[in-house]
């Protein structure tokens, strides 16, 4: 049966989709829901070890205004308390309210920042407050350079608790026009050179590149809840080789700041975020795992990562798997999740130089609204940045950092409105593969603006509503529509195969 037939006899004989799952509404998720006590993480489609939040003995430090040095921060102050605490075997350094000026603050072992309600801990513009350089991860490659505005190497039990706030200087320091470097990232830096002489630390006419909000490095038992982030120079939440990492009730506020990512899991394991609201100036929930050559030295996979019950609102994704993924990332699971009026819902982005394997990710139980494009497959990029890698044809040979994407499910969903449902632009020397998308209502204006380099996409059980009818399909096989209607204005799917390969379907029973 060609593709022509069988989209006719879907339109004939599909049946309507039956809403039966529970999808929540915008007020069931995000900070402004979560409940107090945090479930036991049960319900995902792979082993995943018992989560324990982290606990302090019951040992407080207050911070005051007697704590404010000459130069207006807290910066020697509250470092020096954290290591009284850790030292005396841990406890709880609580920031009352009031607007707190800070440098560099570092968390070490058995201690919990607790920042009261109307706390506000500002952070400084400069870089000299980000001195010395420390081990870090710039965009999926190790470097030495500002780490973060709260940092942690090698440490247990950490957390970053209360309803304060950490928020990044002002929006017209020097930092933040800082140039990211003179190229990406990996261009800049050699990955055969020693990470120790990766200096990226802005003095000496060296790069400086922008400090996150919070990143753990290295760190087990980490927990981050309650507190709300904005105004960052760079991504905001950022684990990085970390395990047993708890996120909920965060609230993130970065539109207008470039590469203001939301949550970026970096070759981390055993990570559950829940009841959190994303407002990005670029990705929300990102998940990676090291950028090129470089990632493939270190080779550590992100695994085990759980994301529920959480609100993304604008933003360039509202999860992203990559585009640093050459350590790879497997078994990731969201749902009960609201995405509203974020760019694309479900993005999976990597390149032909970022390697890694993406596979086992299950999405289900989600609502977008007002998105721009609710799936889409980005494996190629711009010349600006990869150069000729980013041409699709003709195929490359495969190397070990040729990406791979396969094994994805995406279930029972409502996409309320979205300018389109889905682009595929994936490599030829490895199709996108297993793929299934079922169970969802969807109301968009265009189809699919291309699927390109698939073998083995399956729509099953899908009521699609558009105000356009065109699907272009290009060197893409086993594609298969199972019961799946479509309501268009011609009453017909107008579709263009383009590739010797063609589409290859399965007739319906």
């Amino acid at each position: 049966m060609g593709l022509a037939a069988l989209l006719a006899t879907v339109v004939v004989c599909a049946h309507e989709v039956k809403d039966t799952w529970s999808i929540p509404a915008k007020c069931e998720v995000g900070a402004d829901a979560m409940p107090q006590v945090m479930d036991a993480v049960d319900e995902a489609p792979f082993l995943m070890k018992k989560l324990k939040r982290p606990t302090f003995p019951r040992r407080l430090m207050l911070l005051t205004t007697d704590d404010i040095a000459a130069d207006g921060k807290i910066t020697p102050a509250i470092n020096t308390m954290i290591q009284r605490l850790s030292k005396k075997g841990g406890g709880t350094l609580v920031v009352p309210e009031g607007h707190w000026i800070s440098g560099r603050i570092t968390l070490m072992s058995n201690v919990e920042l607790r920042l009261e309600e109307g706390a506000v801990i500002e952070f400084s513009g400069s870089p000299d407050d980000y001195q010395p350089a420390v081990f870090t991860r710039h965009e999926g490659v190790e470097v030495m350079g500002a780490g973060a505005f709260i940092y942690a190497n090698k440490q247990k039990n950490i957390a970053l608790t209360g309803k304060g706030k950490i928020i990044g200087p002002p929006m017209d320091v020097p930092m933040r026009s800082f140039p990211n470097g003179r190229n990406v990232v990996e261009k800049d830096i050699d990955y055969r050179m020693p990470v120790a002489q990766r200096l990226c630390d802005g003095i000496d006419g060296r790069t400086f590149y922008r400090p996150k909000s919070f990143s753990p490095i290295n760190c087990k038992n980490v927990l981050v809840e309650g507190v709300t982030f904005e105004r960052s120079v760079l991504w905001n939440v950022n684990p990085v080789y970390c395990d047993n990492v708890i996120i909920r009730g965060i609230t993130v506020n970065s539109v207008g700041v470039p590469s203001g990512d939301g949550i970026d899991i970096s070759s981390c394991s055993n990570v559950l975020i829940e009841y959190s609201t994303l407002n990005c100036g670029d990705d929300c929930f990102t998940i990676k795992s090291g950028r090129c050559e470089d990632g493939l030295r270190v080779n550590r996979p992100t695994t085990n990562v759980v994301i529920r019950y959480c609100l993304a609102k604008d933003g360039h994704g509202g999860i992203t798997l990559g585009s640093e993924t050459a350590g790879g990332i497997n078994h990731v699971y969201l749902h009960d999740c609201v995405f509203y009026g974020t760019r694309t819902g479900f993005r999976f982005k990597t390149r032909r130089n970022r390697g890694g394997t993406v596979e086992n990710i299950v999405y289900e139980n989600v609502r977008l609204v007002d998105v721009r494009e609710a799936f889409t497959w980005d494996l190629l990029g711009s010349e600006m940045y990869v150069g000729e890698l980013a041409r699709r044809t003709p195929p490359l040979d495969i190397t070990p950092l040729t990406p791979t994407v396969r094994g994805i499910t995406i279930r029972n969903f409502v996409v309320e409105s979205a300018d389109r449902l889905l682009t595929v632009n994936a490599i030829p020397e490895i199709p996108c593969s297993n793929v299934l998308i079922e169970n969802g209502k969807v109301r968009t204006n265009r189809i699919v603006r291309t699927m390109n380099d698939v073998d083995g996409f399956t729509f099953r059980n899908l009521e699609i509503q558009a105000t356009d009818n065109r699907m272009t399909f290009d060197n893409s096989r086993n594609v298969l529509f199972d019961h799946v209607t479509f309501h268009v204005p011609t009453g017909q799917v107008d579709y263009q195969i383009i590739g010797e390969n063609g589409v290859t379907v399965t007739p319906l029973p």
